[in-house]
Protein backbone atom coordinates (compact mmCIF):
# COMPACT_ATOMS: atom_id res chain seq x y z
CA UNK A 1 0.00 0.00 0.00
CA UNK A 2 2.87 2.42 1.08
CA UNK A 3 4.19 1.91 -2.41
CA UNK A 4 0.92 2.80 -4.39
CA UNK A 5 0.75 5.91 -2.33
CA UNK A 6 4.46 6.94 -3.22
CA UNK A 7 3.56 6.04 -6.79
CA UNK A 8 0.47 8.11 -6.98
CA UNK A 9 2.87 11.38 -4.97
CA UNK A 10 5.30 10.90 -7.39
CA UNK A 11 3.04 9.91 -10.45
CA UNK A 12 -0.08 12.40 -10.22
CA UNK A 13 0.47 14.88 -7.02
CA UNK A 14 4.11 16.00 -7.25
CA UNK A 15 4.32 17.56 -11.19
CA UNK A 16 0.76 18.83 -10.47
CA UNK A 17 1.52 20.47 -7.49
CA UNK A 18 4.57 22.01 -9.05
CA UNK A 19 2.45 23.02 -12.16
CA UNK A 20 0.34 24.94 -9.36
CA UNK A 21 3.22 26.60 -7.54
CA UNK A 22 4.80 28.42 -11.18
CA UNK A 23 1.17 29.09 -11.65
CA UNK A 24 -0.11 31.20 -8.39
CA UNK A 25 2.56 33.40 -8.72
CA UNK A 26 1.75 33.90 -12.80
CA UNK A 27 -1.66 34.37 -11.36
CA UNK A 28 -1.25 37.67 -9.30
CA UNK A 29 0.57 38.86 -12.12
CA UNK A 30 -2.51 38.00 -15.00
CA UNK A 31 -4.54 39.93 -12.19
CA UNK A 32 -2.52 42.85 -12.13
CA UNK A 33 -2.45 43.30 -16.00
CA UNK A 34 -6.24 42.74 -15.81
CA UNK A 35 -6.50 45.71 -13.82
CA UNK A 36 -4.45 48.13 -14.91
CA UNK A 37 -5.90 47.40 -18.78
CA UNK A 38 -9.68 47.47 -17.29
CA UNK A 39 -7.63 51.33 -15.30
CA UNK A 40 -6.76 52.06 -18.70
CA UNK A 41 -9.10 51.86 -21.11
CA UNK A 42 -11.45 53.67 -18.65
CA UNK A 43 -8.98 56.76 -18.18
CA UNK A 44 -8.25 59.87 -20.14
CA UNK A 45 -5.64 57.85 -21.84
CA UNK A 46 -8.09 54.99 -22.87
CA UNK A 47 -7.88 56.32 -27.05
CA UNK A 48 -3.96 55.36 -26.49
CA UNK A 49 -5.11 52.04 -25.29
CA UNK A 50 -7.24 51.11 -28.22
CA UNK A 51 -4.34 52.52 -30.66
CA UNK A 52 -2.46 50.45 -29.21
CA UNK A 53 -3.56 46.92 -29.60
CA UNK A 54 -4.96 48.14 -32.79
CA UNK A 55 -1.80 48.55 -34.55
CA UNK A 56 -0.97 46.33 -37.68
CA UNK A 57 1.73 43.79 -37.46
CA UNK A 58 2.80 42.15 -40.59
CA UNK A 59 4.80 38.41 -40.92
CA UNK A 60 5.90 38.15 -44.39
CA UNK A 61 4.06 39.53 -47.96
CA UNK A 62 1.15 38.59 -50.58
CA UNK A 63 -1.29 35.61 -49.99
CA UNK A 64 1.42 33.68 -47.54
CA UNK A 65 2.13 36.76 -45.12
CA UNK A 66 0.02 37.22 -42.64
CA UNK A 67 -1.37 40.92 -41.29
CA UNK A 68 -3.09 41.42 -38.09
CA UNK A 69 -3.55 43.91 -35.26
CA UNK A 70 -1.64 43.09 -31.79
CA UNK A 71 -3.99 42.20 -29.90
CA UNK A 72 -4.89 39.20 -33.03
CA UNK A 73 -1.10 38.58 -32.58
CA UNK A 74 -1.64 38.39 -28.92
CA UNK A 75 -4.98 35.89 -28.49
CA UNK A 76 -4.07 33.64 -31.52
CA UNK A 77 0.06 33.72 -31.54
CA UNK A 78 0.96 34.25 -28.21
CA UNK A 79 -2.16 32.37 -26.89
CA UNK A 80 -0.93 28.90 -28.84
CA UNK A 81 2.10 28.79 -26.33
CA UNK A 82 -0.38 28.80 -23.25
CA UNK A 83 -2.77 25.95 -24.90
CA UNK A 84 0.58 23.85 -25.41
CA UNK A 85 1.45 24.23 -22.00
CA UNK A 86 -1.74 23.58 -20.67
CA UNK A 87 -2.46 20.75 -22.77
CA UNK A 88 1.54 19.28 -21.98
CA UNK A 89 0.03 19.21 -18.26
CA UNK A 90 -3.34 17.14 -19.70
CA UNK A 91 -1.36 15.22 -21.48
CA UNK A 92 0.53 14.33 -18.88
CA UNK A 93 -2.05 13.15 -16.72
CA UNK A 94 -3.90 11.40 -19.53
CA UNK A 95 -0.47 9.34 -19.65
CA UNK A 96 0.89 8.89 -16.02
CA UNK A 97 -1.40 10.70 -13.73
CA UNK A 98 -5.12 10.70 -12.22
CA UNK A 99 -6.51 10.52 -16.29
CA UNK A 100 -5.18 8.13 -17.22
CA UNK A 101 -8.30 5.54 -16.49
CA UNK A 102 -10.41 6.47 -18.85
CA UNK A 103 -13.46 6.32 -16.93
CA UNK A 104 -11.76 9.39 -15.20
CA UNK A 105 -10.95 11.24 -18.36
CA UNK A 106 -14.94 10.89 -19.23
CA UNK A 107 -16.49 12.59 -15.92
CA UNK A 108 -14.63 16.60 -16.97
CA UNK A 109 -15.72 15.68 -20.46
CA UNK A 110 -19.12 15.23 -19.45
CA UNK A 111 -19.13 18.11 -17.49
CA UNK A 112 -17.76 20.13 -19.69
CA UNK A 113 -20.39 19.20 -22.18
CA UNK A 114 -22.99 19.96 -19.82
CA UNK A 115 -20.74 23.60 -19.17
CA UNK A 116 -21.78 24.25 -22.97
CA UNK A 117 -25.14 22.93 -23.45
CA UNK A 118 -27.22 24.33 -21.07
CA UNK A 119 -25.62 27.72 -21.29
CA UNK A 120 -26.73 27.73 -25.80
CA UNK A 121 -30.34 26.61 -24.47
CA UNK A 122 -30.82 29.26 -22.05
CA UNK A 123 -29.48 32.15 -24.52
CA UNK A 124 -31.79 30.91 -27.41
CA UNK A 125 -34.48 30.75 -24.67
CA UNK A 126 -34.29 34.17 -23.42
CA UNK A 127 -33.00 36.15 -26.58
CA UNK A 128 -35.60 34.62 -28.39
CA UNK A 129 -35.92 34.95 -32.30
CA UNK A 130 -34.31 37.20 -34.96
CA UNK A 131 -30.92 38.27 -35.75
CA UNK A 132 -29.67 38.06 -31.56
CA UNK A 133 -30.82 34.38 -31.83
CA UNK A 134 -27.38 33.71 -34.15
CA UNK A 135 -25.21 34.34 -30.99
CA UNK A 136 -26.26 31.14 -29.17
CA UNK A 137 -22.38 30.16 -29.25
CA UNK A 138 -21.28 33.50 -27.02
CA UNK A 139 -21.94 31.91 -23.32
CA UNK A 140 -20.35 28.37 -24.55
CA UNK A 141 -16.98 29.47 -23.76
CA UNK A 142 -14.49 29.77 -21.06
CA UNK A 143 -11.59 31.59 -21.11
CA UNK A 144 -9.28 28.96 -20.11
CA UNK A 145 -6.40 31.72 -19.22
CA UNK A 146 -8.07 33.60 -16.61
CA UNK A 147 -10.16 30.30 -15.01
CA UNK A 148 -6.49 29.09 -14.89
CA UNK A 149 -5.36 32.62 -13.43
CA UNK A 150 -8.17 32.25 -10.38
CA UNK A 151 -7.51 28.94 -9.62
CA UNK A 152 -3.82 29.40 -9.07
CA UNK A 153 -4.85 32.88 -6.81
CA UNK A 154 -7.27 30.07 -4.70
CA UNK A 155 -3.66 28.55 -4.10
CA UNK A 156 -3.77 25.44 -2.07
CA UNK A 157 -7.22 26.02 -0.80
CA UNK A 158 -8.42 24.21 -3.77
CA UNK A 159 -7.04 20.11 -3.67
CA UNK A 160 -4.80 19.46 -6.53
CA UNK A 161 -7.42 16.38 -7.84
CA UNK A 162 -10.47 19.64 -7.62
CA UNK A 163 -8.10 21.78 -9.48
CA UNK A 164 -6.76 19.33 -12.28
CA UNK A 165 -10.89 18.47 -12.54
CA UNK A 166 -11.91 22.35 -13.42
CA UNK A 167 -8.50 22.81 -15.14
CA UNK A 168 -9.69 19.97 -17.72
CA UNK A 169 -12.97 20.94 -17.75
CA UNK A 170 -11.89 24.67 -18.99
CA UNK A 171 -9.94 22.95 -21.69
CA UNK A 172 -12.61 20.44 -23.28
CA UNK A 173 -15.18 23.09 -23.00
CA UNK A 174 -12.72 25.56 -24.54
CA UNK A 175 -12.42 23.16 -27.47
CA UNK A 176 -15.93 22.59 -27.90
CA UNK A 177 -15.80 25.97 -28.10
CA UNK A 178 -13.77 26.06 -30.80
CA UNK A 179 -15.31 23.76 -32.41
CA UNK A 180 -18.61 25.22 -32.51
CA UNK A 181 -17.17 28.78 -34.46
CA UNK A 182 -15.43 26.43 -36.58
CA UNK A 183 -18.45 25.12 -37.71
CA UNK A 184 -20.86 27.45 -37.10
CA UNK A 185 -19.22 30.92 -37.74
CA UNK A 186 -16.60 30.54 -40.19
CA UNK A 187 -17.55 31.76 -42.61
CA UNK A 188 -14.39 31.31 -45.10
CA UNK A 189 -12.82 28.38 -43.77
CA UNK A 190 -9.98 27.09 -46.22
CA UNK A 191 -9.89 23.72 -46.28
CA UNK A 192 -6.37 23.21 -48.24
CA UNK A 193 -4.82 24.89 -45.15
CA UNK A 194 -6.67 23.05 -42.96
CA UNK A 195 -5.91 19.69 -44.59
CA UNK A 196 -1.89 20.90 -44.40
CA UNK A 197 -2.41 21.57 -40.72
CA UNK A 198 -3.44 18.09 -40.87
CA UNK A 199 -0.41 16.97 -42.28
CA UNK A 200 1.70 18.49 -40.05
CA UNK A 201 -0.25 16.71 -36.91
CA UNK A 202 0.51 13.41 -39.16
CA UNK A 203 4.16 14.82 -39.91
CA UNK A 204 4.98 15.17 -35.87
CA UNK A 205 4.13 11.36 -35.71
CA UNK A 206 6.23 10.54 -38.76
CA UNK A 207 8.84 12.29 -36.29
CA UNK A 208 8.32 10.49 -33.46
CA UNK A 209 8.40 7.34 -35.23
CA UNK A 210 11.97 8.16 -37.11
CA UNK A 211 13.33 8.79 -33.55
CA UNK A 212 13.96 12.46 -33.64
CA UNK A 213 14.95 13.36 -30.22
CA UNK A 214 15.75 16.79 -31.30
CA UNK A 215 13.23 19.47 -30.40
CA UNK A 216 13.86 21.99 -33.02
CA UNK A 217 12.31 19.70 -36.15
CA UNK A 218 9.26 19.32 -34.10
CA UNK A 219 9.44 23.25 -33.86
CA UNK A 220 9.54 23.83 -37.00
CA UNK A 221 6.60 21.66 -38.01
CA UNK A 222 4.96 22.93 -35.19
CA UNK A 223 4.84 26.42 -36.69
CA UNK A 224 3.75 24.84 -39.84
CA UNK A 225 0.71 23.57 -38.15
CA UNK A 226 -0.29 27.06 -36.37
CA UNK A 227 0.61 29.30 -39.43
CA UNK A 228 -1.84 26.61 -41.46
CA UNK A 229 -4.43 26.50 -38.65
CA UNK A 230 -4.44 30.08 -38.82
CA UNK A 231 -4.53 30.70 -42.72
CA UNK A 232 -7.39 28.13 -42.66
CA UNK A 233 -9.79 30.18 -40.63
CA UNK A 234 -9.97 27.92 -37.25
CA UNK A 235 -8.52 30.02 -34.29
CA UNK A 236 -4.96 29.42 -34.38
CA UNK A 237 -4.21 28.40 -30.42
CA UNK A 238 -6.27 25.06 -31.16
CA UNK A 239 -2.62 23.71 -32.73
CA UNK A 240 -0.98 24.73 -29.69
CA UNK A 241 -3.17 22.10 -27.86
CA UNK A 242 -3.16 19.47 -30.58
CA UNK A 243 1.09 19.29 -30.66
CA UNK A 244 1.06 19.32 -26.89
CA UNK A 245 -1.16 15.87 -27.25
CA UNK A 246 0.99 14.64 -29.26
CA UNK A 247 4.33 15.34 -27.07
CA UNK A 248 5.49 12.10 -25.64
CA UNK A 249 4.63 11.42 -21.66
CA UNK A 250 6.80 8.99 -21.25
CA UNK A 251 10.85 8.87 -21.88
CA UNK A 252 11.32 9.21 -25.15
CA UNK A 253 15.05 8.02 -26.60
CA UNK A 254 15.77 8.15 -22.89
CA UNK A 255 15.15 12.05 -22.66
CA UNK A 256 11.90 13.47 -20.56
CA UNK A 257 10.87 15.58 -23.53
CA UNK A 258 7.69 16.57 -22.23
CA UNK A 259 9.37 17.63 -18.89
CA UNK A 260 11.83 19.90 -20.62
CA UNK A 261 9.21 21.38 -23.02
CA UNK A 262 6.97 22.32 -19.42
CA UNK A 263 9.83 23.88 -17.46
CA UNK A 264 11.37 25.66 -20.43
CA UNK A 265 7.91 27.16 -21.60
CA UNK A 266 5.90 27.32 -18.21
CA UNK A 267 7.73 30.90 -17.31
CA UNK A 268 7.15 31.80 -20.66
CA UNK A 269 3.67 31.06 -20.81
CA UNK A 270 2.79 32.03 -17.10
CA UNK A 271 5.09 35.23 -16.70
CA UNK A 272 4.78 36.88 -20.18
CA UNK A 273 1.90 35.35 -22.68
CA UNK A 274 -1.29 34.97 -19.92
CA UNK A 275 -0.30 39.07 -18.58
CA UNK A 276 -0.30 40.31 -22.17
CA UNK A 277 -3.59 38.72 -22.91
CA UNK A 278 -5.39 40.00 -19.73
CA UNK A 279 -3.52 43.31 -20.51
CA UNK A 280 -4.76 43.06 -25.02
CA UNK A 281 -8.63 41.91 -23.69
CA UNK A 282 -9.22 43.16 -19.91
CA UNK A 283 -9.47 46.65 -20.98
CA UNK A 284 -13.30 47.37 -21.14
CA UNK A 285 -14.57 50.54 -21.69
CA UNK A 286 -17.98 50.91 -19.05
CA UNK A 287 -18.01 54.59 -19.62
CA UNK A 288 -20.93 56.26 -21.41
CA UNK A 289 -24.09 54.49 -19.67
CA UNK A 290 -23.06 51.07 -20.78
CA UNK A 291 -23.74 48.96 -17.66
CA UNK A 292 -27.00 51.09 -17.69
CA UNK A 293 -28.20 49.36 -21.31
CA UNK A 294 -26.78 46.61 -20.84
CA UNK A 295 -29.27 46.20 -17.65
CA UNK A 296 -31.99 46.64 -19.65
CA UNK A 297 -30.49 44.57 -22.57
CA UNK A 298 -32.55 41.50 -23.35
CA UNK A 299 -29.34 39.86 -25.31
CA UNK A 300 -26.68 41.12 -21.88
CA UNK A 301 -28.89 39.01 -19.95
CA UNK A 302 -28.94 36.25 -22.19
CA UNK A 303 -25.41 36.38 -22.43
CA UNK A 304 -25.48 36.74 -18.51
CA UNK A 305 -27.79 33.71 -17.99
CA UNK A 306 -25.93 31.49 -20.38
CA UNK A 307 -22.66 32.36 -18.61
CA UNK A 308 -23.54 32.51 -15.19
CA UNK A 309 -26.21 30.05 -14.17
CA UNK A 310 -26.21 28.01 -17.71
CA UNK A 311 -22.72 27.17 -17.01
CA UNK A 312 -22.49 26.11 -12.99
CA UNK A 313 -26.05 24.33 -13.63
CA UNK A 314 -24.38 22.23 -16.42
CA UNK A 315 -21.36 21.54 -14.87
CA UNK A 316 -22.96 20.28 -11.82
CA UNK A 317 -25.54 18.38 -13.10
CA UNK A 318 -23.04 16.77 -15.85
CA UNK A 319 -20.53 16.04 -12.56
CA UNK A 320 -23.51 14.65 -10.30
CA UNK A 321 -24.61 12.45 -12.73
CA UNK A 322 -21.21 11.26 -13.53
CA UNK A 323 -20.13 11.24 -9.45
CA UNK A 324 -23.80 8.48 -9.32
CA UNK A 325 -22.47 6.14 -11.72
CA UNK A 326 -18.73 6.29 -9.99
CA UNK A 327 -20.28 5.41 -6.82
CA UNK A 328 -21.13 2.45 -8.50
CA UNK A 329 -17.30 1.37 -9.39
CA UNK A 330 -16.44 -1.77 -8.38
CA UNK A 331 -12.42 -0.23 -8.24
CA UNK A 332 -13.82 2.17 -5.55
CA UNK A 333 -10.67 3.83 -3.37
CA UNK A 334 -8.00 2.52 -6.12
CA UNK A 335 -5.76 5.65 -7.21
CA UNK A 336 -6.26 5.09 -10.73
CA UNK A 337 -10.01 4.62 -10.42
CA UNK A 338 -12.50 7.29 -12.09
CA UNK A 339 -13.45 7.75 -8.15
CA UNK A 340 -10.30 9.13 -7.09
CA UNK A 341 -12.26 12.62 -7.90
CA UNK A 342 -13.37 12.82 -4.62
Amino acid sequence: MSNIVVAVRTRVVDPLREFVRAEVAGGIVLLGAALIALAWANSPLSAGYERLWATELSLGTGPFGITADLQHWVNEGLMAVFFFVVGLEIKRELVTGALRDRRAAVLPAAAAAGGVLLPALLFAAIAGGGPASAGWGIPMATDVAFAVGVLALLGDRVPAGARLFLLSIAIVDDLIAIAVITVFYSASLTWGWLALAAAGLVAVLGLRRLGAAHIWPYALVGLLVWYSAYKSGIHATIAGGALALLTPARPFRGRQVLTALEHRLHPVSAWVVVPLFALANAGVDLRGGLLTAAATSRLAWAVAVGLIAGKTIGIARAATSGGSARRNCSHAGSPSCACAWH
